[in-house]
């Protein structure tokens, strides 16, 4: 086995995870993993080799998931930083209210919600985007089903940014939102049944922790994913959506052509450009990878957003295009750990895309702003400038 090239890129340099996919391109061409002294990782570059280590938990652990110890420490006991069987018994109450039938109930009023919002948005003719619509939409949608009130309801956007930013390493970024995040582990440490609203799923966790479907003490953490992992990247995606389609129009009128594009068109969404290119693992054992070895115990950075982009899997891979229908994408991740909420993502997204496609012909933005953030890919601001009904 040979050791891996190494490079000294710092993923998480302010120009890097604001356009990493130059950077992704250079990793890619040197090696399918790639060392980075700079960050002390073994980095994850092409599709396969991203694909196969997330379906491997017994080489690539799940309890390094951050770039820095003390986050990982929080982390200790929820489903996002366990392994099977620990992982699987947390993850099955996690699911069973994103199930594909428990959604199918959720799916007329998400619908109704986007459609009216959008239309809002369409009648005045200008807005800023993320704050009226990416921000607007998920947030309500979550609060609504995991019973969110008062306070906690005014925190979630803080609170879920929060803890995407401390999954970095500690570099200024984590170092300003532990404490953020520390209000939101405070808050899942205390919450009871009660402090959720009647028929939620917050309360139905509750239920099932009652009943013993799920071990004592672990409502708090599972409510805590939720929220935390379910609300920035799902504003992220929304926001994709709006600066993809008003950069490409020509791609908006194939959706508003044919509507049975809307799941590939949102596919493409989150190939092109993924909520969250970087997730850690920690290899258990010396793990060889196409012949290059990754030592026992390394942090290991998988680079989801190099893998959507390897020309060895997606002809034309720097091009969005909805047609393609890229539903292999690694956005959602693969194996024990894919995406719990991603049924949950994609009927906030689609209902979106569908009421976007139904009332827009054309969207005039100013360009994008983004801030850097360790861990969520996000636009800050896309004010809409004109709306071109349909």
């Amino acid at each position: 086995m040979r050791t891996p090239p190494t490079s000294d890129v710092d993923l998480f340099a302010d120009d890097v995870v604001l356009d990493p996919y130059p950077v992704y391109a250079e990793l890619r061409e040197r090696g399918p993993v790639v060392h980075l002294p700079h960050n002390d990782v073994y980095a994850l570059t092409r599709y396969d080799v991203v694909r196969d280590a997330l379906a491997d938990w017994e080489s690539f652990s799940s309890a390094s998931i951050a770039f820095n110890p003390m986050a990982n420490e929080a982390l200790t006991g929820t489903s996002l930083a366990s392994d099977p069987p620990v992982h699987t018994r947390l993850r099955a109450t996690l699911t069973e209210n994103l199930s594909p039938r428990a959604l199918r109930g959720l799916k007329a009023g998400i619908d109704a919600k986007a459609d009216a919002l959008v239309a809002g948005l369409v009648e005045k003719g200008s807005f800023e985007a993320i704050d009226a619509l990416a921000r607007a939409f998920p947030l309500e949608v979550v609060a609504d089903l995991i019973g969110f009130t008062g306070h906690v309801r005014d925190n979630m956007l803080r609170w879920g940014q929060a803890a995407m930013q401390v999954l970095g390493p500690m570099n200024q970024r984590t170092a300003e939102n532990f404490p953020v995040a520390g209000e939101l582990y405070a808050w899942c440490s205390q919450v009871t049944a009660a402090d959720l609203a009647e028929g939620s799923v917050g309360r139905g966790i509750f239920d099932a922790e009652a009943r013993g479907a799920v071990p004592a003490n672990t409502a708090g953490h599972i409510i805590h994913q939720y929220l935390g992992a379910g609300v920035d990247t799902t504003i992220a995606a929304i926001g994709n959506i709006v600066a993809l389609f008003a950069r490409h129009p020509d791609q908006l009128a194939l959706v508003r052509a044919d509507p049975a594009l809307v799941p590939a068109a949102f596919n493409e969404v989150l190939r092109f450009w993924p909520p969250i290119n970087a997730w850690g693992r920690r290899a258990t054992r010396d793990v060889e990878v196409d012949g290059t070895l990754i030592p026992a115990g390394s942090q290991v950075a998988v680079l989801l957003g190099a893998g959507n982009r390897d020309p060895r899997h997606y002809d034309d891979p720097d091009s969005f295009l909805v047609a393609r229908n890229p539903a292999d994408h690694l956005s959602f991740g693969y194996g024990p750990h894919g995406c719990a909420g991603q049924g949950l993502a994609r009927l906030e997204a689609h209902a979106v895309i569908e009421a976007l496609s139904r009332r827009v012909e054309r969207l005039v933005t100013a360009p994008e702003v983004r801030v850097p953030g360790n861990t969520t890919r996000s636009i800050e601001e896309l004010p809409v400038l004109e709306v071109i009904p349909a």
